[in-house]
C-alpha cells in the first residue's frame, strides 16, 4: 500500500469544514486559457525531446566513430549509448533544480529555464569538434554537454505536464496533461523528418562526415520559438493559490511546516512519500524501456546485427509512434470517465503479452512485419503512457507536485530507459537473438504492471491542495 503521512492540522480543519472547492480558473477563462496552456507545453516539450532524440539518433548513426573511435564497432557503439546513458544520470540533479523552482516560484519559471538549457547544449553539440581534430577534448565536451541536456530534461516532463493538468477544467485534467506528452513522439518524428531527408540527400558518407551537425544547429530556431510562446501562457492558477495560502500563513519552526511551507521539497517528500515515489517510478518503468528500446536503440541494432535497411527501421519506428500519437487523447479522455488505472493496467498487459513478439518481428527483415509490430507495441505504449501524465502529478500534493511527478517520472526513465540501450547491447552481445530483448522488456513491464496494482486511483483526487 503506498504511504499516507499524517495529517497537518490545516489538513484536519479541512476535514472537519469539508472540502475547498478547486482552484481551477473560472469556466470562461478555462475554455480559451487551459487549451492555449497545453499546446504551450506540447510545443516546448516537443522540442526538447527533438533535440534529445536527434542525440539518440546521432549516436545510433554516427556518434561512435566521429567521438569515440575504436577497431571494433561494437565499442564504438557502446560509448556513443554511455554518453547517452549519461545524460540520464544527470536528470535526478534537474529534478532537484527544476523541482524547486517549480514548486517554490512557479511552474513557468521553472520550464523556461529548461527549455533554454537544453537549446544551449544542444546546438553546442552542433559546433563541438571530432576526435580527429581535437583528441580526447572532443568526447570530454561531449559529455559535458550530454549531461547539461540530461539536467534539463530533468525538469522538463514534469513541468510540462503540470502546467497544462492545473489549468484543465473539471474532469478533463488527463486530457490536457496527455498534450504535451505526445511530446517525445512527435520530437521523434521531427527528428526524422529533418535526418532522413538530410541522409538521403547527402548520403551516409555525407552524413556522417559533416550533416550529422544540420539537425543539432536547427534546434536554435526551434527554442526561440518554444521560449516565445512559453513565456506569453499564464501561471498555474493552484500554485498561484497554494503560494498565497502560504503567504498568509503564520512563521513555524522548520519541523512544523506543512508542504507548502517547504524550503527542501525533495526533502520533504521523500520523507513523508517515499512510497508513492518508488511506486510511481515502477509504474512507469516498462514504458520507458519500451519506448527507448524501440525509438532508440533497434535503430542501430537492426541495420548493424540483422542488415535491416536503416530506412526500415526509422520508417517503422516513426509510423508506429504516429500511431501512438494519434490514440493519445482519446485514451486520455477514457481514463477522465473510467479512472487512470484501468486504462493503465490494459496498457501495462499488453505490453507484457506483446515484447516478445514485437522485437521478434526483427528477425523477419520485413518493413511491413517489423512496422506492424511496431504500430501495436507503442499503440499499447500510449495506453500507459497517455494517463500517466494526470496519474504521476495526482499522488502527491501541490506544493510537491512537480518535484514528486519529476522525479518518479524521471526515476523511471533512467532505469528503464537511460540504460535500456546499455543493457540491450551487452545482452546481445551474449546472446543473439532479437528475443532477448522482448524478454527484457517484457520483466520490466510486468513490474510496472505490478506496482500499478499497489497504487490507488487518483482519478477524484482534489487537485488544489
Amino acid at each position: 500500500m503506498p504511504d499516507l503521512p499524517s495529517k497537518t492540522a490545516p489538513e484536519a480543519v479541512a476535514e472537519t469544514v469539508g472540502p475547498r472547492p478547486a482552484a481551477s480558473p473560472p469556466p470562461s477563462t478555462a475554455k480559451t486559457e487551459a487549451p492555449r496552456v497545453a499546446v504551450a507545453s506540447l510545443v516546448g516539450t516537443t522540442i526538447e525531446y527533438y533535440d534529445f532524440a536527434v542525440y539518440g539518433t546521432a549516436s545510433a548513426l554516427v556518434l561512435g566513430p566521429a567521438f569515440f573511435p575504436s577497431g571494433n564497432a561494437t565499442v564504438s557503439s557502446l560509448a556513443a549509448f554511455l554518453t547517452f546513458a549519461a545524460a540520464f544520470l544527470s536528470r535526478p540533479l534537474g529534478v532537484v533544480l527544476f523541482g524547486t523552482i517549480g514548486d517554490r516560484l512557479g511552474r513557468r519559471k521553472a520550464l523556461v529555464a529548461s527549455l533554454l538549457l537544453m537549446g544551449v547544449a544542444t546546438v553546442g553539440v552542433g559546433l563541438l569538434p571530432t576526435y580527429e581534430s581535437a583528441g580526447l577534448l572532443a568526447p570530454v565536451l561531449l559529455v559535458t554537454l550530454r549531461l547539461l541536456q540530461g539536467v534539463s530534461m530533468g525538469g522538463e516532463w514534469g513541468g510540462a505536464v503540470l502546467l497544462a493538468a492545473e489549468h484543465a477544467p473539471p474532469g478533463r485534467r488527463a486530457l490536457y496533461a496527455s498534450i504535451p506528452q505526445a511530446g517525445p513522439s512527435l520530437g521523434f518524428l521531427l527528428s526524422t523528418a529533418v535526418i532522413l531527408p538530410t541522409l538521403n540527400i547527402v548520403g551516409r558518407d555525407g552524413f556522417v562526415d559533416w550533416a550529422w551537425r544540420i539537425p543539432f544547429l536547427l534546434s536554435t530556431v526551434l527554442v526561440v520559438i518554444g521560449l516565445w510562446v512559453r513565456t506569453t501562457v499564464s501561471e498555474s492558477p493552484v500554485f498561484n493559490a497554494t503560494a498565497d495560502r502560504t503567504t498568509k500563513q503564520p512563521a513555524k519552526a522548520p519541523e512544523a511546516r506543512p508542504e507548502s511551507a517547504s524550503r527542501f521539497p525533495l526533502v520533504t517528500l521523500l520523507k513523508r512519500y517515499p512510497g508513492r515515489v518508488l511506486l510511481g517510478t515502477g509504474a512507469a518503468i516498462g514504458g520507458s524501456a519500451v519506448y527507448y528500446l524501440t525509438i532508440v536503440y533497434s535503430i542501430s541494432y537492426g541495420p548493424k546485427e540483422l542488415g535491416i535497411p536503416q530506412n526500415t527501421m526509422l520508417t517503422a519506428a516513426s509510423i508506429g509512434a504516429a500511431a501512438g500519437i494519434a490514440i493519445t487523447l482519446p485514451v486520455a479522455r477514457l481514463s477522465d470517465r473510467i479512472g487512470r488505472r484501468p486504462v493503465m493496467l490494459t496498457g501495462a498487459v499488453g505490453c507484457v503479452v506483446w515484447a516478445v513478439p514485437m522485437y521478434a518481428s526483427l528477425s523477419s527483415r520485413n518493413g511491413l512485419v517489423i512496422t506492424g509490430a511496431y504500430t501495436v507495441g507503442l499503440m499499447f505504449l500510449a495506453l500507459m503512457f497517455s494517463p500517466v501524465a494526470a496519474f504521476l502529478p495526482e499522488l502527491f500534493p501541490a506544493r510537491l507536485r512537480y518535484t514528486g511527478a519529476s522525479a518518479a517520472f524521471i526515476l523511471a526513465n533512467t532505469l528503464g530507459g537511460g540504460f535500456a540501450p546499455l543493457v540491450a547491447t551487452w545482452l546481445n552481445s551474449h546472446w543473439e537473438s532479437p528475443l532477448v530483448l522482448g524478454f527484457y522488456t517484457g520483466t520490466l513491464c510486468l513490474l510496472s504492471l505490478l506496482c500499478l496494482l499497489a497504487l490507488p486511483e487518483t482519478r477524484d483526487e482534489e487537485f488544489d491542495i
